[in-house]
């Protein structure tokens, strides 16, 4: 028999959106060559439009309220569950990392190991946040005066454009960690790593709709975000300097929460900054009782 019974098809991957917890293609149509850093081609990955940034905002005001309800502890089960699912499909996002940014093998493991733990990380501070940026306040007068930090609610995340999946996990993980729901656009250039992000998400027990990813032209998806009355929150660490201002103008319209880009070493352990930059501070006053002669409430 010819050698050519055993020759196979190659069989490429499709890359899709992620929204509402299912995999659609742009509503355009369109899609972008994606290549790696030496100009060769990857994949076509969708281009998003104004239509499905819309979308996307939908699903995550809809998905808001089961997440935020949600027991801090459960969402962190969730973020460790989505760390389990990444550890077993590592040699993908290794593979992808790599055409991604240019990375030998054992450089772009390091990445993908950093980003589960990171996920690891997130997950702990889910049920500790509270303590740390709420508590009770010391005040005059028979009350207990206590602060307690709630979720924004939907937020847009302009991931970074060169950390395609260490940065991306970066600025995902502290918005959902918190009980806010998330629309992302991912990295421009290399937005292959966080197309397959979604497809983990989707397996993890994170409800459809928490976090919801977009690919395409970072400019056009972040425009209708920032200007967008459903949306109370964006991340512009993916914008340049012209751009976020822009964004940043555009946000101002419904009061958004704006987190300006700044220089940040990804492979940093972060602090607490991104889990407090999308938390609202609730304080409530409640009375302690009738005071006594000595002073002492009873």
């Amino acid at each position: 028999m010819s050698d050519r019974t055993n020759e196979r098809l190659s069989v490429f991957k499709t890359y899709k959106l992620y929204v509402g917890g299912k995999f659609p293609r742009s509503e355009s149509g369109r899609v972008y060559e994606v290549t790696d850093s030496k100009d060769n081609w990857l994949a076509n990955a969708p281009q998003s439009s104004r239509k499905d940034a819309r979308d996307a905002v939908v699903a995550a005001r809809k998905a808001f309220g089961g997440w935020s309800g949600a027991t801090a502890y459960n969402r962190g089960q969730v973020l460790y569950r989505v760390a389990e699912m990444l550890e077993g499909r590592r040699d993908q996002f290794v593979r992808e990392v790599a055409d991604a940014e240019g990375l030998g093998k054992s450089k772009a493991a390091a990445v993908v190991d950093a980003a589960v733990d990171r996920w690891v990380w997130y997950a702990g501070w889910t049920d500790k946040i509270a303590q740390v940026a709420g508590g009770g306040n010391p005040v005059a007068g028979p009350f207990f005066n206590l602060s307690s930090p709630e979720p924004t609610g939907v937020v847009a995340v302009l991931a970074p454009q060169e950390s395609s999946f260490l940065g991306l996990v970066s600025v995902v993980a502290p918005v959902i960690a918190t009980g806010n729901t998330a629309v992302v656009v991912a990295s421009e250039k290399a937005p292959l790593p966080a197309l397959s992000l979604a497809e983990v998400l989707a397996t993890s027990d994170v409800p459809g709709g928490v976090v919801n990813v977009l690919s395409g032209r970072t400019a056009e998806i972040a425009a209708p975000l920032a200007a967008h009355q459903d949306v109370n929150a964006i991340d512009l660490a993916g914008a340049d300097e012209a751009l976020a201002k822009e964004l940043e103008i555009a946000a101002a319209d419904n009061l958004k929460r704006v987190l300006r880009p700044q220089p940040v070493d990804y492979a940093v352990t972060p602090g607490t900054e991104r889990l407090t930059a999308f938390l609202e501070t609730k304080t409530v006053w409640h009375p302690t009782g009738a005071l006594g002669a000595s002073g002492s409430s009873y």
